[in-house]
């Protein structure tokens, strides 16, 4: 009981000092936050028709453009790199520093959420001109409430940019399963009586856990709330680095509004099935994107100052993100109606929601590994106190996905995964763009050797991804019954080895299968290659199996 005790007390307190160990930690959660996070989306697809979620989700507009500009504006390119470098000179000031930022911060958004709120309906009409004037009247009400929620995130998330600064990684991506289980508690309980209302009382109870959770141990650390809002050095020097980043985000916003009117523009529930893709594809994003980027910034701020770390533990991160992403994306792209129909198939989603769902679901894989490899290459930018370059290339790629969006839905009438290809092809330049600047900066310009890793990464993706399209082409009988794709002509008693795809158990079983096959052709490809990072990843599992301790830095736990 006592060495649970111990175990449970240094996984909250204890810092994780080098990327892979955090990115680890972070990962797991992450997983079971995304897993949580579609369980909460089945729930809604289980109590909502499409169409009135895309009421739900589109209230969320207004309240995240406000939220996304401060929050992801300001703390992970300026306020974390600014506090960790502070906190090594002097934990006073850092913690000064802290407790303004977060007065303004709430300053901040308190005014223009007084702004926004007033002015809802009229803001409301503009961005979803293809829902009638109830539906818009509706969204601007469940959007005020929203924006309860969101002052409390304002605050939660200078706790979470604290924590994650000194290295404690846990409670951070603990926090939004709270969020998540106050949506799907909410949804359960206060349907009947509350209806559309009762999972946006449950965004406000999710953001107010959200805050409470991270609240004592930011407190623990240092923390304290202060009626300061003092001008420091510091405090001037955060917002100088996230005034580009501000920008940038502005502009993403930007993008989203108009997906958001293009979307209404098509159909009412397209909105829905856009959303629902996103959610998707968002957990191999978040989960070897998202988590390693926010590790490895810690790590790459204090290697600024030595090139040659943080070369190493750009790269060899970069690696690692596409080996372990490859299968996923592999999987999500062939397998993508199965997957749709397991998490989304309730009785009120219909077969054309789930097909529309899953073409989504395909437009949004394209751009996976670039959404990853954005997020840890930007970071990379702002480590260099560089906020200016990715934010360039960031809105120049904006304007590329905008006129992309334009073209697919006004001009060429495609449907609602055209949205999600606009959005992969601009990430992809982005990405490209991204790479070849920081290799020119940190490594006199792009060598041949770091492809190389990457090259055998993808090649093993698309082996598995081939492997996957046969035996699950080969092993449903809804392909057979119907005579279609490359089995159409083969003449075999397919009733003896084929499943009926229409029962949740078997469609559960050939996933699964198809998954397990997947991975390991996957697996055996790059060793056949003589991969670095597979060695590095089977290294690492055979020291979780016994026991043994991670190295102490970032580099040779990625490169051992």
């Amino acid at each position: 009981m006592k060495l649970t005790i111990t175990k449970i007390k240094s996984l909250l307190f204890d810092q994780q000092h080098s990327v892979l160990k955090a990115a680890t930690l972070i990962m797991i959660m992450i997983v079971v936050s995304r897993l949580l996070g579609l369980v909460r989306q089945r729930v809604l697809a289980h109590y909502f028709v499409p169409n009135d979620l895309s009421l739900f989700f589109a209230a969320f507009r207004l309240p995240d453009t406000i939220f996304e500009v401060l929050v992801f504006g300001t703390f992970a390119s300026a306020f974390i790199p600014i506090f960790t470098k502070t906190l090594k000179e002097s934990k006073t000031k850092a913690w000064e520093v802290a407790g303004i930022v977060a007065n303004w911060g709430g300053v901040i958004f308190l005014v223009l959420a007084v702004i926004v709120v007033i002015f809802a309906h009229p803001l409301y009409r503009i961005i979803t001109p293809g829902f009638n004037i109830t539906d818009q009247t509706k969204i601007a009400d469940l959007a005020r409430i929203l924006f309860i929620a969101q002052g409390f995130f304002v605050i939660s998330y200078v706790l979470t940019a604290v924590l994650e600064s000194s290295k404690r990684f846990f409670v951070p991506a603990l926090a939004p399963l709270f969020y998540n289980v106050g949506i799907i508690a909410s949804t359960i309980l206060f349907y009947e009586k509350f209806g559309l209302y009762a999972p946006v009382i449950g965004v406000v109870v999710g953001s107010v856990s959200h805050f409470l959770i991270q609240l004592p141990f930011a407190i623990k650390l240092g923390f304290k709330f202060s009626k300061s809002f003092k001008i420091t050095p510091e405090v001037k020097k955060i917002a100088k680095l996230s005034a580009p980043r501000i920008l940038e985000v502005s502009f993403l916003q930007v993008a989203k509004f108009v997906e958001l009117t293009l979307a209404s523009l098509i159909s009412i529930p397209a909105y829905t099935y856009f959303t629902f893709g996103n959610s998707v594809q968002l957990i191999p994003v978040g989960l070897f994107g998202t988590s390693i980027a926010k590790a490895a910034l810690p790590t790459l701020s204090m290697q600024s100052d030595n090139l040659e770390a943080f070369k190493k533990t750009l790269f060899e991160t970069l690696n690692q993100v596409v080996f372990l992403m490859a299968p996923i994306v592999a999987f999500l792209a062939i397998a993508r109606i199965p997957v749709v129909r397991l998490i989304f198939g309730t009785d009120i989603f219909t077969w054309d929601a789930t097909v529309e769902t899953s073409f989504v679901v395909s437009a949004f894989a394209i751009g996976i590994f670039s959404q990853a490899a954005n997020s840890i290459l930007a970071r990379s930018f702002y480590a260099l106190h560089d906020t200016k370059t990715p934010v360039l290339v960031s809105v120049s790629t904006l304007f590329i996905n905008i006129v992309l969006d334009y073209l697919f839905v006004i001009v060429y009438k495609l449907p609602v995964w055209s949205l999600a290809a606009a959005f992969s092809f601009s990430s992809i330049v982005q990405m490209i763009v991204l790479f070849t600047l920081v290799t020119k900066r940190i490594h006199n310009g792009v060598k041949t050797g770091l492809y190389l890793p990457i090259l055998k990464s993808l090649t093993g993706g698309i082996v598995s991804g081939t492997v996957m399209f046969f035996i699950l082409k080969f092993f449903d009988k809804s392909v057979w019954i119907k005579k279609l794709s490359f089995i159409s002509n083969l003449d075999l008693p397919f009733e003896k080895f084929v499943l009926d795809t229409r029962y949740t158990g078997n469609l559960l079983i050939l996933t699964a299968i198809v998954g397990v096959i997947g991975v390991a052709v996957y697996l055996i490809i790059l060793k056949i290659l003589k991969s670095k990072e597979l060695d590095t990843f089977v290294s690492l599992f055979k020291r979780m199996l016994q026991g043994q301790k991670f190295t102490t830095t970032a580099t040779e736990e990625i490169t051992s």
